[in-house]
């Protein structure tokens, strides 16, 4: 399986947990003091940290920061929304296509010319 794709596996189940850890307790715990959200939130982060820093060394021995950033945020746009509309609740919006085009064309400046077959 190629850098890549392991990469990419790694940081979407990273994103899964960072979108839980930031965003389901104004649904879950809105009726808990803050400092229990940010308590329980830390710990699913802690899971997140645990798959997100081996994503991003391995990542690194063939992407550079900026390519790493960028597949991050398409990443981050592609859990966020699923989660978003089937978790949250939250109404589809047009705003999600467009902000993934203008992603589309981050991810091609930062990763023309690169050698994504290794």
């Amino acid at each position: 399986m190629s850098v890549l794709v392991q990469t990419a596996l790694l940081l979407c189940v990273s994103n899964v947990f960072m979108t839980f850890a930031w965003y389901a307790h104004l649904k879950d715990l809105n009726d808990k003091p803050w400092y229990v959200a940010a308590l329980i939130s830390w710990g699913i982060a802690l899971f997140e940290y645990l798959v997100q820093v081996p994503a991003n060394r391995l990542g690194h021995t063939q992407f550079d920061l900026g390519q790493l950033k960028i597949l991050q945020e398409v990443i981050t746009l592609a859990v966020f929304v699923p989660f978003a509309v089937f978790y949250m609740r939250q109404p589809v919006k047009l705003d999600f296509l467009w902000a993934a085009l203008c992603l589309g064309g981050a991810v091609y400046f930062v990763f023309r010319g690169a050698n994504l077959g290794g």
